[in-house]
């Protein structure tokens, strides 16, 4: 009787043993099978030649709705293993929105590195100096924004309590104030930021010390942005515009026009007509006194800080001369002197 009690007891022992045996091992043929199965999945779906597309990631876009475009597009293997990888390597919840150039070369790991690294596909969008708002519209314009983008981005009440703005008349538009730089855009990019990033660059020229500076000779900073932008347009030697800025500093103070060509031009640029120093306009410093409206085009630090170190001189007129040279004159009759030596063609 004991030795049959022993015996049922080893065989149960035995097949507890089996059974233990038997689940280990398929416990570790379904790790070692999960682990080749996520090993494949997370592979490039293609080889070197894989195919290359762009790919947008949205501002809070999920894992899920990326994993399933990439395999839609034939860029993955798997969504699901893109999902696991995600969560594994700790990059979940961690991709930067933006466009990127993904090829099925690539692996899983490889793509959910570029969305978390942030290497976008980027364009430049360039604010040239000088340029005139509308001018500003169309560069945007050719960098992919549409009309009612455009708009938005330059509406000032999009921007209330900026920094670059708080010297800007109530009424007055961006005109003068969207510094010139070169910004970097996605498709993803929203042409307000682009704005603003401008202004941020605006900003950092209203420093304590200019402030000052501007306030020494007289001028509030919107009214040195007026004339900045004046110079801007007038010369853009650094030289030359501390000699400008003293000739106009000058006029203000004995209450001569400015007599600025490019004034009139803004005007009939605005109005859509013929280039014409005659034209009549507010804006025509050659024909009213005092300073135009507003600025008619952005400007540069150099720009602003010719009015803060204006040359030391007495000067009262200049002409650009055909060989790109700007000659200055104290008198009248020593300024249409030189435009008739040295002004043969771009002042007929």
């Amino acid at each position: 009787m004991f030795r049959y009690r022993q015996q049922n007891s080893n065989r149960k022992s035995a097949v507890l043993k089996l059974l233990a045996g038997l689940i280990i091992t398929g416990t570790v043929l379904a790790v070692v099978s999960g682990y080749i199965w996520y090993d494949v999945n997370t592979d490039p779906a293609a080889g070197s030649n894989g195919q290359t597309q762009q790919i947008i990631v949205e501002v809070g876009e999920s894992e899920y709705t990326i994993a399933n475009e990439l395999k839609s597009k034939g860029l993955i293997k798997s969504s699901l293993a893109y999902r696991i990888s995600a969560r594994i390597s700790g990059l979940q919840g961690n991709m930067v929105a933006g466009e990127y150039e993904v090829s099925a070369s690539m692996s899983t790991q490889m793509i959910q590195r570029l969305f978390t690294e942030g290497a976008t596909l980027t364009e430049p969008v360039t604010i040239l100096p000088g340029q005139r708002l509308d001018q500003i519209a169309e560069t945007f314009s050719a960098a992919g924004y549409n009309q009612a983008e455009i708009d938005q981005a330059l509406e000032p009440a999009n921007f209330a309590g900026h920094p670059a703005l708080v010297y800007k008349p109530p009424s007055a538009s961006l005109e003068g104030y969207l510094y010139p730089e070169t910004f970097l855009k996605t498709t993803a990019t929203p042409l307000t930021d682009i704005v603003e990033l401008s202004l941020d660059e605006t900003a950092l020229m209203f420093t304590a010390e200019r402030i000052a500076g501007l306030s020494e000779q007289g001028l509030s900073v919107h009214d040195a942005i007026i004339i900045a932008s004046i110079i801007e347009e007038e010369v853009s030697n650094d030289a030359d515009k501390a000699l400008v800025a003293q000739v106009f500093l000058k006029r203000l103070a004995e209450g001569i026009s400015l007599g600025s060509d490019p004034t009139a031009f803004y005007a009939t640029a605005l109005a859509g007509v013929p280039d014409s120093v005659f034209y009549d306009s507010p804006y025509n410093t050659r024909i009213y006194a005092g300073l135009p409206p507003g600025p008619i085009s952005n400007v540069t630090i150099s720009s602003l800080d010719a009015l803060i170190n204006p040359a030391d001189t007495d000067y009262l007129y200049f002409v650009a001369g055909d060989d790109g040279t700007t000659y200055f004159s104290t008198t009248l009759a020593e300024h249409e002197r030189k435009t008739e030596l040295y002004c043969t063609i771009l002042c007929r």
